[in-house]
């Protein structure tokens, strides 16, 4: 009569092993010189090149995506959730003025099936190459009876690089400073406890199609986040940018107030931009107002750069050739380090 054995208590260790070799091509997708032996290996070894920089500074930012999760279980589709993750993690560090070097990722699930696996650490590995940083290792671990089944939770980390001369920290931030919104691809990661209320409980409208939005709700809320790194990367080459602000959980009256300095309010030109139509769906079906909207979702903005008004149309055109949307949000003016809104 054999023993228990791993297998009978709900890790297959063959599942992870296929897993692996599923994910393999994805992964060296991303690489690039400075990565250093193959994937499989205990840690991930990345080469720093410091030929251009004089006084480095490594920058770190871990995030994950949050309860967007349940709408890729509901929908099962896995291919882009693993942007959004390493755009929630790089969208932060070029906030700093870094560029992003490597990223890992940390996936659990309470049964490991190896092609969904490797459909996450596709998008994971998409989103590297639209960051320009490698994927250099990860971590998925089986934890049968901790979640349920169907269902994971993936988190990830980046490492950046920046010269201490060129650290963006907002003090630089002064009044007359032009702010330039950048495009958001939607609602991107955060928001999704008051977005699945309203898309699942309060009435399941997540099959839904609306002519304004051109395909169903759900495949709307699963268009994964932006990732705003190579072109202000190349903004940052031509131009002194003051301050960054990633539009994430809080929205705009908790995340640029960040980047302010204390004396300093930034003005928000309300109607310089269009709304999305998902956000106006959104508002609609809260009944909620502006105020808390603004509070909540990024509306359409997926970032923030405050800079000298004289740079302002050389910093959107780098910003349009590169792919990116943007236009004159509002401007830094006297006050309390908040956010004002002005019709």
């Amino acid at each position: 009569m054999g023993g228990i054995t791993y297998k009978d208590a709900g890790v297959d260790v063959d599942a992870g092993y296929k897993a692996v070799n599923l994910m393999k091509k994805y992964i060296k997708e991303t690489y690039n010189d400075n990565v250093l032996g193959e994937v499989g290996s205990f840690s991930g070894l990345y080469a720093l090149d410091l030929e251009d920089i004089k006084a480095p500074v490594l920058v770190g930012g871990t995030d994950g995506v949050g309860t967007k999760l349940k709408l890729a279980f509901i929908m099962d589709k896995h291919d882009t959730i693993g942007q959004d993750c390493v755009a929630m993690c790089v969208n932060d560090i070029i906030c700093q003025g870094a560029k992003p070097l490597f990223f890992l990722d940390y996936i659990a699930t309470g049964k490991l099936i190896p092609e969904k696996m490797a459909e996450i650490v596709k998008g994971v590995a998409e989103g590297c190459k639209k960051a320009d940083c490698v994927l250099i290792g990860g971590e998925t671990a089986e934890m049968p009876g901790f979640y349920n089944e169907g269902e994971y939770d993936i988190a990830g980390f980046a490492v950046g690089i920046v010269d201490k001369s060129n650290i963006i920290d907002g003090s630089a931030v002064k009044e007359g400073d032009v702010l330039i919104g950048i495009m958001s691809s939607g609602v991107h990661s955060n928001g999704y406890s008051l977005v699945r209320r309203l898309v699942l409980e309060e009435k399941n409208r997540i099959d839904d199609y609306y002519d304004c939005l051109g395909h169903t709700v759900g495949e709307e809320l699963l268009i994964p986040t932006h990732i705003y790194v190579k072109g202000i990367l190349e903004v940052l080459e031509n131009y002194e940018i003051h301050g960054l602000s990633h539009i994430t959980g809080g929205g705009f009256i908790e995340n640029i107030p960040r980047m302010l300095p204390n004396d300093m309010d930034a003005e928000i030109i309300l109607g310089s931009w269009e709304i999305k139509p998902i956000f106006k769906l959104l508002k609609e079906w809260a009944n909620i107002d502006d105020v808390q909207m603004y509070n909540t979702f990024n509306m359409g903005i997926g970032m923030v750069m405050a800079c000298p008004e004289s740079s302002c149309d050389g910093v959107i055109n780098i910003l349009s050739k590169a792919g990116y949307d943007s236009r004159v949000i509002g401007s830094v003016k006297k006050g309390k380090g908040k956010v004002v809104f002005k019709s």
